[in-house]
């Protein structure tokens, strides 16, 4: 019953899609079937040129005469091809005397390059050549079509046809008139099964399946001689002189629908049948409290794969009843035994798939407890027993043992040719240990070439991933060893590629933002040197320069701070503070600037103080600068938002704001030394800014973290909140 409910419903998953339509004339294969005589309609009837028709049809474009002269090359190349083509023969038949047939050749090459030279002279040499080469290629295509009658014609005795053209009136069908005084109308409702309207422009005609020789001549033909559109309908009568194809498979639809509507209702009344009874037996649970003693004598993996296996022969059958569905036509009589057979075999493999589950479902209950199971298991003990004493031996006898093994496989096969009762002690002896052998040397072959390829690798100085270690082998542990070694190297090469990095930074940065002030410095200091100077320009002067000299003084010192922080060589003086009043501290040295700026700031802090282990003079740097870049590069009139919370045990502090600068996409580079949001550098400042500033949060555990949407720039600060 079971059985029976399960396959119903995978015959309905399987080809319920197929039998939802309303008959067979709505399914996707008829209206293939349709299209496709339509498309032999458009090819046989409608396209009703003769061979000769096309053949007079066809013209000779500049393009075709082009194509025709330069088909192998220019002049010159063809030219030279000929002479190397037939220069060898001339050269052969001279050498064994053979004079006339050199001279055979060489005429032979003589009326080709003239032919040729020919080409290039005159149009008219070449269009012969090219209508002949369409004649042929029309009579290749005519000849290729008529492969398709058979098909057509099979079509033709199934369909009924009838297209008019527009242009010329010409009727073509194969309506008998006798019937009706219009073909036309004969395709209709009434004395069809089913018809459809049809459309067939001229162009659709010239691409209608046409790709095989000929077919680009038959197009230019088509154009030239075929006007209008071809408007009709095709149908399927429905009474016919004698049986057709296609009314068999209408009727063969009807009858599988119905068979499978009847094969789905009846599964769905065996499936909540079985249910309703297996829940009301007693039978069955007491039955498999019974056998479960006895089951679970055996090792899980063995149970396991029993299950498996069992399993595997229920859906195979189930499946064969399934895919037979379509076959329910041909034969019912087999059909209905071989499915009476398969399913009877079915109901044999998921009633002790059904009782293996029940019995298995406990075991399940935890990964923990599968994993004890299976470490339970023969095969596990297996193969732990083998490897372990295997991995545990030394390279010479692993060595020993393998020789052995591959000896004692090739002494079984050669006593096959003294007794055939040793080809089955051979095939299992190769079963179990000839191919785990196999796979094992091809693993460990592979596994050394790849501890070898590395070891070059690392010769060279690429560096690449780690090996891979697995196991306990000689091999797995020079694998860690390389890998260590490797790890060693991938240190030094960072710390000397960051110490060169550094020093070209540093040389290419400074040479940059200290040029600029320490340029005005020298033009100023050679300006006081002018004898007729007066007052005023010298003291402006003089105020220029230690306007400069200070600039310079900033940017030599913030680089040697931000130096000591990369390389780690500061101390850092730390104590319990106050976030929320340190903040405010350093708002207050920029009120001066703040008040007479056009931004506006939105300050919001917590009532409650924000307390954390900070160097206060370092973090109020941190403050310092992001509250100046804010005051630099903000846009005038726009708004600024400060705030201090906690998150859990952190503290998180935001600045935003919004640029008055286009940003970068790469927010990266902004933390990068001597970088500005200002690329044309007009603005005052160091570039070191958050540089220093993340330096300092990174030397305090924390981060800093930049983001932007369109021009809202927003910095935040996370570090480790300490309680009151």
């Amino acid at each position: 019953m079971f059985t029976f409910g399960i396959s119903g419903i995978l015959t309905l998953f399987a080809f319920g899609s197929d039998y939802v339509h309303r008959d067979y004339f709505h399914t996707p294969a008829f209206q293939s079937e349709i299209e496709q005589f339509a498309h032999y309609v458009g090819m046989f009837e409608l396209n009703d040129l003769t061979l000769e028709e096309a053949k007079r049809a066809i013209t000779v474009t500049e393009e075709d005469i082009n194509e025709h002269r330069f088909r192998y090359g220019d002049l010159n190349t063809q030219i030279t091809n000929i002479k190397n083509q037939y220069e060898p023969q001339i050269q052969q038949a001279k050498a064994t005397d053979n004079q006339e047939a050199a001279d055979a050749f060489t005429q032979e090459r003589d009326a080709k390059i003239e032919d040729i030279t020919n080409n290039f002279k005159n149009d008219e040499h070449v269009r012969p050549k090219v209508i002949k080469e369409k004649e042929q290629r029309i009579e290749d295509y005519y000849r290729e079509r008529e492969n398709y009658r058979p098909e057509f014609l099979r079509y033709k005795d199934s369909f009924q046809y009838h297209f008019k053209n527009s242009a010329t009136g010409k009727v073509y069908t194969n309506v008998d008139r006798s019937k009706d005084d219009s073909a036309g109308t004969f395709i209709n409702g009434k004395n069809m099964l089913f018809y459809q309207h049809f459309s067939i422009p001229t162009d659709f005609l010239m691409n209608n399946g046409y790709g095989f020789v000929g077919s680009e001549e038959i197009k230019d033909a088509l154009v030239s001689e075929i006007k209008g559109t071809f408007e009709g309908r095709i149908g399927v009568a429905k009474s016919m002189p004698q049986p057709s194809w296609i009314t068999d498979a209408h009727q063969n639809y009807k009858q599988e629908q119905l068979i499978l509507l009847a094969y789905t209702v009846a599964s769905a009344g065996a499936l909540i049948l079985f249910y309703f009874l297996m829940k009301k037996s007693k039978a069955v649970p007491a039955v498999i409290e019974n056998v479960r003693p006895y089951y679970n004598r055996l090792p899980f993996d063995s149970r396991l794969v029993l299950f498996l296996l069992i399993s595997i022969g229920a859906v195979a059958c189930l499946m064969m009843v399934t895919v037979r569905f379509h076959s329910i036509n041909n034969n019912p009589v087999v059909f209905g035994t071989v499915m009476f057979i398969v399913l009877a075999i079915s109901s044999i493999f998921c009633g002790l798939a059904l009782l293996q589950g029940r019995l298995l479902a406990p075991e399940f209950k935890s990964w923990r407890n599968i994993k004890s199971q299976w470490q339970k298991g023969l095969w596990n003990k297996a193969w732990q027993s083998v490897k372990e004493s295997f991995f545990n031996l030394s390279v010479g006898t692993q060595l020993i043992a393998v020789f052995a093994l591959v000896f004692g496989l090739g002494l079984t096969a050669a006593m096959i040719m003294l007794d055939p009762i040793f080809l089955f002690l051979f095939i299992v002896l190769l079963a179990l240990l000839g191919i785990p052998l196999a796979v094992f040397m091809v693993k460990q072959v592979s596994y050394f070439n790849r501890i070898m390829q590395k070891t070059d690798e690392l010769a060279a100085g690429n560096l690449g991933p780690d090996l891979p270690v697995t196991g306990k082998s000689v091999l797995a542990k020079h694998a860690g060893k390389i890998n260590v070694l490797k790890q060693g190297m991938k240190v030094s090469q960072k710390e000397q590629a960051k110490s060169e990095r550094l020093k070209t930074e540093l040389i290419t940065n400074v040479s940059h933002d200290l040029r600029t002030p320490l340029t005005s410095i020298i033009t100023y200091t050679e300006l006081l040197k002018t004898i007729d100077l007066s007052e005023d320009d010298r003291k402006a002067y003089l105020e220029i320069i230690d306007r400069k000299s200070k600039r310079l003084k900033m940017l030599i010192e913030d680089l040697f701070e931000v130096s000591k922080m990369a390389s780690g060589n500061i101390q850092m003086a730390k104590e319990k503070i106050d976030l929320v009043q340190l903040l405010q501290q350093a708002l207050a040295e920029h009120d001066n600037t703040i008040s007479t700026s056009t931004l506006h700031f939105r300050v919001a802090n917590p009532e409650k103080p924000v307390y954390a282990i900070v160097d206060g003079q370092k973090l109020w740097r941190v403050f310092d600068n992001l509250i100046g870049n804010i005051l630099k590069y903000s846009l005038e009139n726009s708004r600024v938002y400060i705030s201090v919370k906690t998150l859990d045990d952190q503290a998180l502090i935001t600045f935003k704001n919004v640029s008055k600068y286009e940003l970068s996409e790469n927010l990266g580079e902004l933390f990068e030394r001597f970088k500005r949001g200002d690329e044309s550098r007009h603005t005052e400042g160091s570039g070191l800014g958050l540089a220093i500033a993340k330096s300092i949060v990174d030397l305090h555990d924390g981060s800093l973290d930049i983001e932007a949407d369109g021009d809202l720039f927003k910095v935040s600060i996370v570090l480790q909140a300490e309680d009151e």
